[in-house]
């Protein structure tokens, strides 16, 4: 019997557990002899699959039937370290299963965000403090990644990349540049795209071939071409797509406004941030007789240009919404449509979708009227120009607000300063007069039980070259509720009209949180001296997060209750919004920006046509089917995460430009920062200004010697007394920056005043290890 049959035999007995070649050779009774052939042939049969690794170097058989060998399939995704973590799909009506922590030496051959093969391990694992369950993967199912941007390096024996994200924590070895046949040659610390290679041998580096020379690394223009290659994104459309959407002009046609109602003569504004570069949305607001307000609600109709089937819808569909990166956007529609003929720009007809509202007095919604219109934007606003209206009366003080930069916004309209004093006055009398209606929506809503989820907002602005240049705190005023009071009504009248006819649409779905982990934090937070009542009852959440208003401590904490909430998403059934409290809701306000906004506004005009509206377009699409529904849903739920994260990375990217400008400087700026979680080898903090998360270590903080409470909540001087947990605000300078690792160290830059022992006892009482989770 030969060896290698001889030790699949012994892996294939009734109660084998994974061992080392050498412990089975002992085991069967073998010596050097037989431990050499065996370690000859096990390359064959790890490549084979006949073999499987567990922690790098325990062998056993793999299991090929999922359902029969208790194998599960899930995505993995990897920490910096090297462990992951395995989370699985949802059964339809179950709450998916827990995940599974994996250690770094049990992952196989698998990369961040793969589809993997994961056997349950019966040994438990503890992390971060809690019970988690632990497996192997077995095998990859489906690779996430083809290819991945990294920077070039070489060390005395081969090239290779570092991937930028740092999640993927093996180098890749490449061929020499070269003999890539790249021009310019790649060199060491560029910026290159690397396709991989099959990989699978763990023991043995992944490899693969350079593709593409993206520049310098950590340049503004090789940074923002790796997140496009990184994300599957496109700022060029193909030739046809742009030939498409410049065929319809730069205005509108007067053959485009057959049949259309007239609202050109009516006062019409847009409120936008300093950097938008279009503009969906407008708002207009008529007196009545009455003493009611009529209030129009105008969104961009990007149905009447993009058509169903056209390569225009095909790209759209592709691309599923626009990604807005630090200074600049990848729009979902080209330049032509998106920033031109669609976009709401001040002082050009416009053809748009209108929700007509009008209300009494007291902001109470008494009719509801829709209809494709055209309108005539008076004047373009920023949001700040906007809260200027509303706070002063005085025309002087508007016109001395700074205009954006003409790089960081689109059409920005005339200046403030060259418009006269009724004109201003006209404009503030329509703020007011909105605002007058949305302030009383906005307290009937909370009064409802909507939930108070808004997180403080940073905005980064780049120079002229790219590099970044400031941050900035968005206050969330009356001007940015003012408009999203009017998003949200025109939302949920469009989803409840279509509701009402049973018409199956895009609803925008936020199911309701997992009792289970609703309980679970519930727990934590008792564990810790708070107690709060049953989070699976509204009510008790509403008042939760009223209460964390006023906590040391309520910022950690409300990252954790919204991290225990369901991630919204598109479905073509009306779910409801538990966030939002509604039961009728839609994405109807962005169609510029997203497809399921235009999927929305066909199924609209197809409805307008059906009750005879006027103005319902001739041609009206049909509605889509409940199939197609379904995958458009599931499909722009995806390109909506892809960008969500491909945004963040965006941040990240700047704020470590201007963390590393910082740290480099001789006299440092300090930043007000907030801790938000208490480990052993120091704090985790936030930064007031700018959302930036890094680590003072312990070992920077030389005015005492600081050791963990014996809670594990906080870190307490022994000498002084003084006390750091989470909620508590200190001052920070940056003190390192690694790009690779993507990570900024802080170190204090005072010490704090000191506090007593008693008023430790207390806040130990209001809060205690609440973020755990970041």
């Amino acid at each position: 019997m030969s060896a290698e049959r001889t030790l699949l035999e012994f892996l294939a007995r009734p109660g084998y557990r994974p061992m080392r070649l050498e412990t089975i050779v002992h085991a069967l009774g073998g010596g050097k002899r037989e431990l050499a052939q065996l370690r000859k042939v096990m390359p064959r049969l790890l490549k084979a699959g006949a073999v499987v690794t567990h922690k790098g170097v325990l062998l056993a058989l793999p299991r090929t039937d999922a359902m029969d060998d208790g194998l599960l399939e899930g995505t993995i995704l990897f920490r910096p370290s090297g462990s992951a973590r395995v989370i699985f799909d949802a059964e339809p009506n179950q709450r998916p299963r827990d995940q599974l922590h994996v250690d770094a030496a049990d992952t196989h051959v698998a990369l961040h965000g793969d589809r993997v093969l994961v056997r349950a391990n019966p040994v438990r694992s503890e992390r971060m403090g809690e019970d988690w369950g632990s497996g192997t993967v077995v095998r990859v199912v489906r690779r996430a990644l083809t290819q991945l941007p990294g920077t070039l390096f070489r060390n005395r024996l081969q090239w290779y990349v570092l991937p930028d994200d740092p999640r993927i924590s093996r180098e890749i070895v490449v061929r020499d540049p070269a003999r890539s046949g790249l021009t310019p040659v790649p060199k060491v610390k560029d910026k290159v795209v690397v396709r991989l290679d099959a990989w699978e041998r763990r023991n043995l580096s992944p490899t693969g071939t350079v593709t593409e020379v993206l520049g310098p690394t950590h340049t503004p223009m090789a940074e923002y071409l790796a997140i496009l290659r990184r994300y599957g994104l496109r700022p060029e459309f193909p030739p046809a797509v742009e030939a498409e959407a410049s065929s319809f002009g730069d205005t509108v046609r007067p053959a485009d406004l057959a049949g259309r109602e007239d609202f050109r003569a009516i006062p019409t504004i847009t409120i936008d941030p300093d950097d938008a570069k279009d503009f969906d949305d407008a708002l207009s607001v008529e007196r009545l007789p009455n003493g009611r307000l009529r209030v129009g609600i105008h969104v961009a109709d990007v149905s009447h240009y993009v058509r169903p089937g056209s390569s225009l819808d095909v790209e759209a569909h592709e691309r599923g919404n626009s990604t807005y990166l630090v200074g600049t956007v990848i729009p979902m529609l080209p330049h032509a449509l998106s920033s031109g003929l669609c976009s709401l720009v001040e002082a050009e007809d416009r053809l748009v979708k209108t929700v007509i509202c009008e209300f009494d007095a007291d902001a109470r919604l008494l009719r509801t009227d829709f209809a494709n219109s055209v309108i005539r934007s008076r004047k373009r606003l920023t949001y700040k120009q906007a809260f200027a209206f509303l706070r002063d009366d005085d025309n002087a003080a508007v016109r001395a607000l700074p205009a954006p930069p003409p790089h960081q916004t689109g059409s920005p309209g005339r200046p403030l300063a060259s418009l006269g004093d009724a004109e201003l006055d006209e404009v503030r009398g329509m703020i007011a007069d909105l605002w007058s209606v949305a302030a009383k929506l906005r307290a009937d809503r909370f009064r409802k039980g909507s939930l108070d989820l808004d997180m403080k907002e940073i905005k980064i602005y780049v120079d002229q070259d790219g590099w970044a240049d400031r941050t900035e705190v968005v206050e969330h005023d009356a001007s940015h509720q003012l408009i999203e009071e009017f998003m949200l009504m025109a939302n949920e009248c469009v989803a409840k009209s279509l509701d009402q006819t049973s018409v199956p649409h895009v609803s925008r779905v936020h199911d309701e949180p997992d009792p289970e982990r609703l309980g679970a934090l519930r727990e934590e937070l008792a564990a810790n001296g708070f107690k709060v009542g049953d989070l699976t009852h509204r009510t008790e959440m509403v008042k939760l997060l009223r209460d964390l208003k006023t906590r040391e401590d309520g910022y950690a904490i409300r990252i954790q209750l919204l991290r225990s909430l369901k991630q919204a998403c598109y479905r073509p059934s009306s779910d409801g919004h538990f966030g939002l409290a509604k039961r009728h809701y839609s994405h109807f306000t962005s169609p510029i920006r997203r497809y399921a906004d235009l999927v929305e506004h066909r199924i609209f005009d197809a409805q307008l046509a059906k009750r005879g509206v006027r103005s319902a377009p001739k041609d009206a699409p049909r509605s889509p089917g409940l199939g197609e529904l379904t995958r458009t849903c599931e499909h722009v739920s995806m390109t909506e995460r892809n960008s969500s994260e491909a945004e963040r990375d965006s941040v990240r990217v700047k704020l470590l430009e201007l963390f590393e400008r910082e740290a480099g400087r001789e006299k440092k700026n300090v930043f007000e920062a907030t801790v938000t979680e208490v480990r052993a080898h120091g704090l985790m903090v936030e930064l007031t200004a700018s959302n930036a998360y890094g680590l003072v270590h312990i070992s920077t903080m030389t005015d005492d010697y600081y050791r963990l409470n014996d809670r594990g909540d906080m870190l307490m001087g022994g000498r002084t007394g003084r006390h750091f947990g989470p909620g508590s605000q200190v001052r920070v300078t940056v003190d390192r920056v690694d790009r690779y690792k993507r990570q900024a160290d802080f170190r204090l830059a005072e010490e704090p005043e000191p506090q007593r022992q008693r008023g430790d006892e207390r806040r130990r009482g209001r809060g205690g290890n609440l973020g755990g989770r970041s």
